[in-house]
């Protein structure tokens, strides 16, 4: 069974277009099947580079790390469509 599709998004508490990208991201899971999705408060990480790197970006959603970003500010359901289409290590 493939593992369940893996997000991270850079957040931050106060951000309402945060909020709003996270539920977009979550209205796309399959019935039954929720998405792995690791939100960071930029303000609460220890490390002080995420802030100066998202500051004014977030939220800023990864799929894969090691690869460019899908979106910030909102959602690209397309970038995100396109992510989920790519096949993933079981």
């Amino acid at each position: 069974m493939p593992h369940a599709p893996r997000f991270t998004l850079y957040s931050r508490s106060y951000c309402h277009l945060c909020d709003d990208l996270l539920q977009a991201l979550r209205a796309l899971e399959p019935p039954g099947q929720s998405f792995q999705i690791d939100v960071i408060d930029i303000d609460q990480a220890a490390d002080p580079a995420l802030l100066e790197r998202y500051d004014e970006l977030v939220p800023v959603l990864y799929g894969d790390l090691a690869e460019p970003e899908l979106c910030h500010y909102f959602l690209d359901q397309a970038a995100v469509e396109n992510y989920l289409a790519r096949p993933r290590g079981a």
